[in-house]
């Protein structure tokens, strides 16, 4: 899960030992990367020629992954091209949730909306 150049001199050469005796694994770690770049510098506009590029190796867990994204590309594509994120919002609804399994379901929304404003 470390980047590969803030790894230590000897972890580095066990990875490239690694990569040297899979080709699959290497090619799954090319891919891996270059979405890893798309997703954190906002270049949603590659997706195209990334998945034409999975596409292309033989690798059917990621042609999985592919599949869903072309599910519903342009989504996909604007989450990886834009600056904003709906995850503090995604964190609210999940602290809210978790407060109603609390409850077992046995409140009503008038407590449950109590414990939300008295929590913040």
């Amino acid at each position: 899960m470390t980047h590969p150049d803030t790894l230590p001199e000897s972890e580095r050469l066990k990875l490239k030992s690694v990569l040297a005796g899979c080709p699959e694994l290497d090619a799954l770690t090319g891919h891996v990367r270059a979405f890893g770049k798309m997703l954190t510098q906002l270049q949603g506009d590659q997706l195209p020629q990334w998945i034409k590029a999975v596409r292309a190796d033989d690798l059917p867990s990621l042609h999985a992954f592919v599949n869903g994204l072309e599910r519903d590309l342009a989504a996909v594509t604007a989450g990886l091209t834009l600056p904003w994120s709906s995850g503090i919002v995604e964190g609210h609804v999940n602290r809210i949730k978790m407060m109603k399994r609390q409850m077992y379901g046995r409140a009503g929304f008038s407590l449950l909306r109590k414990r939300v404003l008295l929590a913040s």
